[in-house]
């Protein structure tokens, strides 16, 4: 008995010893508030600023639905519970008006705010490490010298073990690379220059990638992978494990980021719109370098020239439907709600784009989620002002019609299995998206 009590107090110690040096090493100092002179700053240090902020995307993160800009609340449904984003603004109260440069460098380089408190990789600094000085202090720049707005968002709500931020310190051990970013040699002035804005400021693997258990981002073969879910949206592969019938290429990336439509691949839409609509008020020779980059990742062999314009013959010929009476619930939909917009041989552009379903990535995916989505809530507010817009149908059609549509626009247009279950996702979606 005296050997078992040694033996637990030993352990008892030795956890308490390991707890004891993980808080020691975890422990983070305050740094002290010092906000920064009104005049520290040049214009074009700012402009630089404003560029990388768009860039990165800040406000589609740090602004709640119908919130004041960079003011924090917006949320994020994470398997180990729910992130609300935080006050970007510099108010000095509420936002990050009294973080020195030092504070703000800590928190975009090692996950750690100006308090000391360890931040969660929804916030990308694990992509953000890598800006380079000049950019960081850019970026800093310009957030300060944007408009305070004193805003209090709601707490985050993780689940335990989670919701202790200490923990943080083992994960960025394990999974933070703060590596500066290099160039590779080999490559293009170009590509250099799109890898250097994909890895940093545009986090684009933060969506784009696969996770691990533990919520890091999975590289390698797995880079670009797609996979994940973003507010209720399925993110779609960007290299070789893409389903797009047409792979992507460097001219319709292009399109798609500067414009939001590439008629071989269709119309951001749902959180991809609003990064779309940052992303197309950058300098065009930065968005023709992240296309670039992004589009080394895709299929190399696309075919030759004639084989790609049959295929994109073939593909609009599929997305104009089927015109006769058809006793199919499905195609009479069509016919009556979408081929007004979305047929491509000889129909007039009134107003927007026309965006053949068949070119359709969403169409050729395993889950009916994204096409369900846009059918339900469609596109009020487009990524840029020349798209045009999609109605929404979540009061014209039931479940069973919207089904009906679903898998007509798969098995018709696209010419793939039809889903299963497609009501009852309908009905799953329409209850998450209600109003």
């Amino acid at each position: 008995m005296k050997l078992r009590n040694r033996w637990l107090a030993g352990i008892v110690a030795f956890v308490a010893i390991a707890a004891g040096g993980f808080a020691l090493f975890a422990h983070q100092p305050e740094i002290a508030a010092a906000p920064p002179g009104t005049n520290d700053f040049s214009a074009a240090q700012i402009a630089r600023g404003e560029r990388l902020a768009r860039t990165g995307d800040c406000a589609v993160c740090h602004t709640a639905p119908g919130g004041v800009r960079n003011a924090g609340g917006g949320r994020f449904d994470t398997p180990f519970g729910l992130i609300v984003s935080s006050n970007l603004t510099p108010d000095r109260a509420t936002g990050i008006g009294a973080w020195p440069y030092a504070a703000f460098e800590r928190a975009m380089r090692h996950g750690v705010d100006r308090e000391g408190r360890h931040l969660y990789p929804a916030f990308p600094y694990t992509s953000f490490t890598r800006l380079n000085d000049e950019d960081m202090r850019a970026l800093y720049a310009y957030l300060m010298t944007q408009a305070p707005v004193h805003s209090v968002p709601p707490p985050s709500e993780l689940k335990f073990p989670f919701n202790l931020r200490i923990l943080m310190a083992g994960w960025n051990l394990l999974f933070l690379d703060r590596t500066p970013w290099k160039p590779d040699a080999a490559r293009s002035a170009q590509w250099n220059r799109g890898a250097y804005l994909v890895q940093s400021a545009g986090h684009c693997t933060a969506c784009h990638s696969p996770r691990n258990a533990f919520g890091a981002e999975r590289g390698g073969a797995d880079l670009f992978a797609g996979g994940g879910v973003v507010d209720g949206w399925h993110v779609p592969a960007l290299n070789t494990a893409s389903r797009a019938p047409i792979a992507w290429n460097a001219d319709d990336l292009y399109d798609y980021l500067r414009t939001g439509y590439s008629a071989r691949h269709g119309v951001a839409a749902g959180p991809m719109a609003p990064v779309v609509e940052q992303l197309s008020m950058l300098p065009e020779d930065d968005v023709r370098a992240i296309a670039v980059y992004v589009a080394s990742f895709a299929p190399l062999n696309m075919g030759t020239t004639a084989d790609l314009a049959q295929r994109e013959v073939t593909l609009g010929v599929l997305s104009d439907g089927v015109m006769a009476a058809r006793a199919q619930t499905g195609a009479a939909l069509f016919g009556g709600a979408c081929a007004g917009c979305h047929r491509v041989n000889d129909a007039p552009v009134l107003f927007g784009v026309r965006p053949g379903l068949a070119f359709n990535t969403n169409l050729y995916a395993d889950s009916p989620d994204n096409v369900l989505r846009v059918l339900l809530g469609g596109i009020g507010h487009a990524a840029t002002r020349d798209l045009g817009y999609m109605p929404a149908f979540r009061y014209n059609f039931n479940d069973a019609q919207l089904a009906a549509l679903a898998n007509y626009l798969r098995t018709d247009i696209a010419g793939q299995p039809a889903w299963t279950d497609v009501a009852a996702a309908a009905a799953r979606i329409r209850s998450e998206t209600a109003p």
